[in-house]
């Protein structure tokens, strides 16, 4: 028996924007989405606690100071159990599903052999989220409720930002498990494809100046977003940011640590630092008159 689609329990995603933007960066969490319908709750064999493993907990809010430093930030609602916006659409699996796909489906990449597809088979640490087979209506409705209008509002803001300042920035926001050993943050501009230099090393000495260990590119060198809005030729900068969930997570629990406020403010502060970045660095130019 498969389970019909449901419809989402609230948009799919939230805007903060700032009074005014000031700045020519959109800062992004797409993963940190705690909304579970019930339809999700249902067909899957696993209980709720480890449905979240897959969830960038709490990154929103460790980001949530965008809007008072001029630049808006956009959250997705749903969790990535349910569905992952940084993956192509096209990244599915066939045989989760009781019949044909509607849509375009690429050849298998290793992400959706592994099952980390845009509609994913397992949560991070490998469980199987579903029981049965998924219908294939279950797949449209995930894609045109959710995906579709994620990415239509990212785009605009991206190409409101650029006609506003010139350049446009994105930040896309996660976190990942401590378990790999990793430093505090991961800068991922794949391999300074989707973004200038000026960027990402503005970004280190923000991090470093707040006491942060850094890598680049290793082991997250960037997802589908960064790769879909960097383009520093056509003055669209994306880089995607890793922090390390020992910093601030129970990660058994899902569950904020005492020191969450602490890594917030340190956090609060590298963004602030980001922001001031000279945009003439980046090709654009500051508007002439404030809106």
């Amino acid at each position: 028996m498969t389970h019909p689609p449901s419809p989402p329990q609230q948009p799919p995603f939230r805007l903060d924007r700032p009074d005014r933007a000031t700045v020519p960066f959109v800062f992004a969490s797409p993963h940190s989405g705690r909304a579970y319908p019930d339809a999700l709750l249902a067909a899957s064999r696993l209980d709720a606690t480890t449905l979240r493993r897959s969830e960038d907990a709490f990154v929103d809010q460790l980001v949530g100071a965008a809007p008072m430093l001029g630049a808006p930030l956009l959250a997705a609602q749903f969790p990535r159990a349910l569905l992952d916006v940084n993956r192509g659409m096209a990244e599915l699996d066939r045989a989760m599903f009781d019949g044909a796909l509607k849509v375009k489906v690429d050849a298998p990449t290793p992400r959706v052999a592994a099952g980390l597809g845009v509609i994913p088979r397992i949560v991070r640490d490998g469980a199987e989220i579903y029981a049965k087979k998924l219908s294939t209506t279950e797949a449209d409705a995930r894609l045109d409720q959710l995906y579709k209008p994620y990415h239509a509002a990212l785009a605009a803001l991206l190409e409101e930002t650029r006609a506003r300042f010139g350049v446009a920035v994105l930040i896309d926001c996660h976190s990942m498990p401590s378990a790999l050993s990793v430093p505090d943050i991961v800068l991922g501009d794949r391999y300074g494809a989707s973004a200038a230099p000026a960027l990402t090393a503005r970004a280190e000495i923000a991090f470093l100046r707040e006491g942060f260990t850094i890598a680049r590119n290793t082991p997250y060198a960037g997802g589908y977003s960064t790769v879909q809005y960097g383009r520093p030729a056509s003055n669209l900068h994306a880089l995607q940011i890793e922090i390390n969930r020992s910093l601030y997570l129970d990660e058994d629990r899902i569950a904020k640590r005492s020191c969450f406020a602490a890594v917030q403010a340190r956090l609060t502060r590298v963004m602030q630092h980001l922001t001031g970045l000279n945009i003439a660095e980046l090709g654009g130019e500051m508007p002439l008159a404030a809106e």
